[in-house]
């Protein structure tokens, strides 16, 4: 190891520190409405926090997916330059900018404006995720490590475009990002018989 080079390990406290706090504060943002009556009905209920439920529980599935990914490229591999940590704690930031911008779309789901920030927040993670996983299978020539990341980088981007085109539609398209994991799990299971026979 060369001593531009700095041990993924380091990164790995920060970045759990990180996620752990983002993925709490998503819970915070909830309406602090208060109710007419002392006892509401569902249908208050769902109106009031319908949307911010469902919201936190997409942001939180999410986190989890991309934490999850980045716990992998971590142990992947096991040392970063000094652009690689630079893209890293990029990375982290679009991280703690997720409980902002769920809770502004949890609260303001009706806005265009708000749909796009949070469309292109799940974006930024998507971008700096599968730049860090491009630069590290781009070393060993592990070209299809980088299925998963382009993956879900793809679906954030057809996201953010109809974002920008019809506001009420990219809720249904994010939830197709959780398909990732799957992908994963699905081409680890393949690359064993895939280095047998070649």
């Amino acid at each position: 190891m060369s001593s531009g080079h700095i041990e993924q390990r380091r990164l790995e406290q920060l970045s759990n520190t990180i996620f752990g706090v983002a993925m709490t504060l998503l819970a915070y943002q909830a309406p602090r409405e208060k109710f007419a009556g002392g006892n509401p009905q569902w249908r208050e209920l769902w109106h009031v926090y319908g949307a911010f439920i469902s919201t936190l529980l997409l942001s939180f599935i999410v986190a989890g997916m991309f934490w999850l990914s980045h716990q992998q490229r971590l142990a992947y591999a096991s040392h970063a330059t000094r652009s690689e940590v630079m893209i890293n704690l990029f990375f982290l930031l679009s991280i703690i900018l997720l409980p902002v911008t769920c809770g502004l779309y949890g609260n303001n789901y009706d806005s265009p404006n708000v749909t796009i920030l949070y469309s292109f927040n799940l974006f930024l993670i998507a971008v700096f995720n599968t730049a860090l996983w491009t630069i590290a299978a781009t070393r060993r020539g592990d070209w299809p490590r980088l299925v998963t990341p382009m993956f879900s980088l793809l679906l954030f981007v057809v996201a953010l475009v109809v974002s920008l085109l019809d506001p009420r539609l990219p809720k249904f398209i994010w939830p197709i990002a959780f398909l990732s994991p799957v992908l994963a799990a699905y081409l680890e299971r393949k690359r064993p018989i895939t280095n047998n026979t070649t």
